[in-house]
């Protein structure tokens, strides 16, 4: 499938962490699902779930680790490996605390900023050079609280703004396929959600 795309919602699986700002990457995934009309299914004899879609002419399959988002990795390179998808056409959707809550990057390489889910797919594929759509979900009050930070449920007074976040990373993702990654740039890397 090489002239496939594979599209990868980060995030932790669970109930628990579904409306966290570290899940922001899977509902990106799951907004691209409802949009395309595609349903997740579970993969045989793999930790992923998957759907495949079209979006004109394109063939994408959409996925989201059925692991812990430090364990993503090798399902997904491995997944991609079986489908013939070579790591320049896979897009991993993710939260970056390094962005203001709202804000939205697309880009391709370049380090992991410390992401665990990012680290894990750069080893998994032995390569770092994915396109990445980073979603904004800004920095804690303090350093002790990063990792609640991520975890806790988006607050009800940014549900709103990350609504419309998790829509424009899926048009994102959607230009980028299409148009390519200077396209999908120029159109959203932004500081953050124009108010008004």
């Amino acid at each position: 499938m090489e002239d496939g795309w594979l599209v990868v919602g980060l995030g932790n699986r669970g109930e628990r962490y579904a409306r966290s700002r570290h899940n922001m990457g899977a509902m990106v995934g799951d907004r691209l699902c409802e949009e395309l009309d595609a349903r997740l299914r579970k993969v045989r004899f793999s930790p992923v779930l998957a759907a495949d879609a079209r979006f004109r002419e394109h063939r994408l399959i959409l996925a989201k680790p059925g692991t812990w988002m430090n364990e993503s990795g090798p399902p997904i390179a491995s997944f991609a490996k079986r489908h013939g998808i070579p790591v320049s056409r896979v897009i991993a959707c993710h939260d970056e605390i390094d962005l203001p809550f709202g804000s939205l990057r697309v880009k391709m390489g370049g380090s992991t900023a410390g992401h665990h889910g990012l680290d894990s797919m750069v080893e998994a594929f032995r390569s770092p050079d994915f396109h990445r759509v980073r979603l904004g979900v800004g920095r804690p009050p303090t350093r002790e609280a990063g990792v609640d930070h991520v975890l806790q449920p988006i607050p009800k007074r940014q549900q709103e703004e990350a609504a419309v976040l998790v829509a424009e990373g899926a048009e994102a993702v959607l230009t980028l396929i299409t148009e390519g990654l200077a396209a999908a740039q120029e159109r959203f890397n932004r500081s953050g959600i124009a108010k008004g």
